[in-house]
Formats: structure tokens, C-alpha cells, sequence
């Protein structure tokens, strides 16, 4: 048992002996280490994993607390156990027909991909938006293809120190939404066959990806708190020629899992072993609830292994279309592909988020944001305990707007999404999140719309739609 893991082991059973009661403060980093002679790293780590499970909160500038409910909440879903054969995806088909039922905005948008962008500044953004367009010079329309905005990619490099990763702005290609970033890297990485390792359940844009390339995917078994399967994932590396792997390794989608501190080093470690690049979807690293921004991945990356590919749209900007790809050792590559695909990323939309990154107004956008989303978080895990009928497990994410249900075997995730959809309320069903379609007795909920009644309502009718 690493130093972690034994440190969590001991509050639990201090948690569940009842030494330390709901709601009362457990000793801080610094008073742990002190007195158990821990670095603070493996103590961040263990408090990570034990606000995971549910057991501990944070309170912003005041620490960590046993959580309130944590007697009462379900249990958390298992590792997801795929098939270690690689495969050929067909999924695009079941991810349209559930998209398609998601554009009604008299629906509660449980099923939705997206928060609600009532959470964003957007008439802020409109006027930088304006202002930026009225004072363009005209010579930037050329000087700035196709990498992006100069100013813009500093700035996006200046947030990337915050998480611990030197990253040159010369590496940052700025791109049409993180999923152009991801596509791009995806295009410069492979060839038709390759074989990519992905996450299990994986983000059904990934595997649509990978589909449309002509590419084949090893599934890697992944962790509800701690993400994927790091053992799993060296005996893949070493049977299979992987030519890349893609993963989301902070609040990944659907399951909202954070691979600790100590995974991304190893994570490095074994890529560099066999030299096999890593697509890391990284839209969610801004929206961490806790006191501390999870560590960047390329803070381990010394090779340039790490096509690191973020975005605004889930922490600023719904709608603009705004992500960029740190590409490391592949920014050249990379940068041709966007050259020759869609040339260039709008520029009045680059420099008025620059200019909104510079005034210093993003980072108190972010604390209100995130504490919005934490509440409902919260608000979200009550109803299902009020709600739903016994015998389901549900993610406890510390970051990210996703929750993720796993159900007893006989409850179709398809009828349940059908039937959501006629009491008016969308979910997202587990299939479409596989490269077999598996998961069918699992849900993707989304938490990232204020709470209110009509929230509660649709719950409630979910958990009517699971008894049948």
C-alpha cells in the first residue's frame, strides 16, 4: 500500500468508528505532515481521494471537513472492466439520435453536454468582443496564422504556471473549440489502423473521432475517483503497438475521475518508456472545487510527449468556439495541419478573450463558478438520495458538472433516455460513452444548471422512470 493510500485507509476507519464526526474539521496539510512526517504531496493526494469517495469536503479558506452526508450516500460505481481486444467503433449513429434529443429548451437539460450559459460573463465578453473588432490591425490577419493570437497564447501560457508547467507560447496552436485541437492532434498522430488506447467510458467525441479516422481503440479500464488504470494501461503498452493514447485525466467525462498527482508522473513515466505521445482533453482543469488546481500533466512531460488541448467554452465562453492545443515536440506538425484544415481561428473572438484574460477578471469568474457548480453538485446527490429507489452507486467528483449512475443490471440506460425524453427531462445514456456499447445500466447526469424546482421535479421522475 503506497503512503497515500495508508494515510486515506486511516481516516476512513477514523470516519467510520466515529472519531471524527460529520462536519468537523480534519487536521490540515501542513499539521499532517508534521506530525506524521508525510510530504504534502502524498497528504493532498489522500485528502483527493477521500473527498472522492465522499467522505471529506472543502471549505473554501478553511480546510477539510468529514462530509456532512457522508453516512448517507451511495456507494461509488466499480472500475469499468472492457475487453482488452482492440476494436473497430460504431457509435456515431446512437450519439446523434441522443444528441438530437437534447436541443429542446423545455427539457431539463440532465442529458446535456454543456453548463448553462447563464454562468458566464457574456455582455463583458460582448463589448471586449467589440472593441476588439473596432481596433483590429488589419497586418494581424496574416501575422497571426495560423497559430493564433501572440498576446492570446502568452496569456494562456501565463495560466498554465499556475498548475505547476512551463509551456513556450510558441508551442500553443489556438484552434475552433478544444475539439478541432483534439482532431488535429488525433490527424498528425495516426494513420488509418492505428491503434489508440482510450479511456473506458470514454467521451463519445473521442471515440466519433477515432471512428472517423479509420482507427482501432484498446479500451483501458478506469477508476471512478482516480481515472484510468495505470497497470492496466503498461500491459497494453507492452502487447499492442499504441501509436497514441488519448485520455482526460482531470474531471473526466462521463465519470468526473482526477488521476492524482503521482499518477501523472508515472503516467509520464510509462509513455516515455515507449515513447508513445498522449491527446490529453483537458477542458475541465479550471473547474476544480477544492482549495488547490490539480497539477498539470505536463508538468512531468520532459520529452514533449503531451499534446495538452483546452478550451474556453466550459470555463468562459459557451458558444465562441475558443480551444487551443500545447502541442510540445509536435507544434510544428500540428500547426500544418490547422494551416491546411481551417487556416485560422476567428481573431476579433481570440484577442477579446486576450484582453479579458489580461484585465484580471477571469480568476473571480472562476471562484463564482465554481462555487455555483459545487453547490449544485450537492443539491444534485440529495435528490438522487431523496429520489431514487436503493441499489444505484453514483460518482462523488470534486470538479467538472458530471455525475455518473450505475444501476442493478436489468435497467436499460436506452428506455430510461427514451422514456426521460416524454416526461421531459434528458439523460445521458452509458452506451454511447463505449466502444462496444456497453454501460447500458449506466447514466451520465449533469449538474451544471442552476438548481431549482423543476430540477428536483425531473429527478423525482427519474427515479419513478427506474422503478417502472
Amino acid at each position: 500500500m503506497k503512503l497515500y493510500q495508508q494515510l486515506a485507509d486511516d481516516l476512513r476507519t477514523l470516519i467510520r468508528q466515529g472519531t471524527l464526526q460529520p462536519g468537523e474539521r480534519i487536521p490540515s496539510v501542513r499539521q499532517t505532515c508534521r506530525e506524521r512526517g508525510f510530504s504534502p504531496a502524498t497528504v493532498v493526494h489522500a485528502y483527493e481521494l477521500l473527498e472522492g469517495e465522499g467522505f471529506i469536503e472543502t471549505r473554501p479558506r478553511s480546510g477539510y471537513y468529514v462530509a456532512t452526508h457522508w453516512q448517507t450516500r451511495a456507494p461509488q460505481p466499480r472500475t469499468s472492466r472492457p475487453s482488452s481486444r482492440s476494436t473497430r467503433l460504431d457509435v456515431s449513429e446512437l450519439v446523434f439520435e441522443v444528441l438530437e434529443s437534447l436541443r429542446d429548451r423545455a427539457v431539463v437539460p440532465l442529458g446535456s453536454a454543456f453548463p448553462s450559459p447563464m454562468l458566464y460573463p457574456l455582455p463583458r465578453l460582448a463589448g471586449l468582443l467589440g472593441s476588439a473588432a473596432r481596433q483590429l490591425d488589419p497586418w494581424s490577419t496574416v501575422e497571426d496564422l495560423p497559430n493564433g493570437s501572440a498576446e492570446l497564447r502568452r496569456q494562456i501560457a501565463r495560466r498554465y504556471l499556475r498548475s505547476g508547467a512551463t509551456v513556450s507560447p510558441d508551442e500553443i496552436i489556438v484552434t475552433s473549440g478544444a475539439l478541432e485541437a483534439l482532431n488535429l492532434a488525433l490527424q498528425t498522430l495516426t494513420r488509418p489502423s492505428d491503434l489508440v488506447a482510450i479511456e473506458s467510458p470514454a467521451f463519445y467525441g473521442c471515440l466519433q473521432a477515432v471512428e472517423a479516422l479509420g482507427l482501432k481503440a484498446i479500451e483501458i479500464p478506469t477508476h471512478p475517483v482516480h481515472g484510468v488504470d495505470l497497470p492496466a494501461l503498461a500491459r497494453a503498452l507492452e502487447r499492442h503497438p499504441v501509436r497514441a493514447c488519448w485520455f482526460m485525466t482531470t474531471f473526466q467525462n462521463p465519470l468526473g475521475a482526477l488521476l492524482p498527482t503521482e499518477g501523472r508522473a508515472e503516467l509520464l513515466r510509462l509513455l516515455e518508456k515507449h515513447d508513445v505521445p498522449l491527446i490529453e482533453d483537458d477542458v475541465y482543469s479550471e473547474l476544480y472545487f477544492g482549495n488547490r488546481r490539480p497539477v498539470a500533466t505536463k508538468t512531468f512531460d520532459r520529452k514533449g510527449l503531451v499534446l495538452n488541448c483546452g478550451s474556453f467554452s466550459k470555463s468562459l465562453a459557451p458558444g465562441y468556439r475558443l480551444g487551443w492545443v500545447a502541442a510540445g515536440r509536435y507544434a510544428q506538425a500540428v500547426g500544418r495541419r490547422k494551416l491546411m484544415s481551417s487556416l485560422a481561428t476567428s481573431l476579433p473572438v481570440q484577442q477579446g478573450i486576450a484582453r479579458y484574460l489580461r484585465g484580471g477578471g477571469f480568476d473571480r469568474h472562476l471562484r463564482e463558478l465554481r462555487r455555483r457548480l459545487a453547490a449544485n453538485r450537492n443539491l444534485a446527490l440529495a435528490a438522487l438520495r431523496a429520489h431514487l429507489p436503493g441499489g444505484y452507486s453514483v460518482t462523488q467528483p470534486h470538479g467538472g458538472y458530471f455525475l455518473w449512475l450505475e444501476f442493478p443490471g436489468h435497467v436499460d440506460a436506452i428506455d430510461v433516455h427514451r422514456r426521460a425524453l416524454e416526461a421531459g427531462l434528458s439523460v445521458a445514456p452509458g452506451p454511447i460513452f463505449s466502444a462496444r456499447r456497453e454501460y447500458r445500466h449506466c447514466l451520465r447526469l449533469n449538474y451544471g444548471h442552476d438548481w431549482t424546482p423543476a430540477s428536483e421535479r425531473a429527478i423525482r421522475s427519474l427515479g419513478a422512470i427506474v422503478r417502472g
